[in-house]
């Protein structure tokens, strides 16, 4: 990873916050254009600990496609 300005967890939360949802490819090409260069395992390891947080779901949309998407915050 080259951009360390910014955390990459924050930034994944953020770019998904914004959009609403996102597809695999879609966000890990999102974030190498904002100048952080990793691939889909560290991606996927962000991923996991959102979703753990509760922050992000992740769900197979096809064979080889996810989506994300974020969780509703309860008031």
């Amino acid at each position: 990873m080259i951009n360390m300005g910014y955390p990459l967890r924050n930034l994944i939360y953020e770019l998904i916050k914004a959009k609403g949802n996102y597809t695999d490819k879609e966000l890990l090409n999102d974030i190498n254009k904002r100048g952080y260069e990793i691939g889909i395992k560290e991606m996927n390891r962000v991923l996991m600990h959102l979703e753990i947080l509760g922050l992000i779901s992740v769900r197979w949309s096809g064979k080889d496609k996810r989506r994300i998407e974020i969780l509703q915050q309860k008031s």
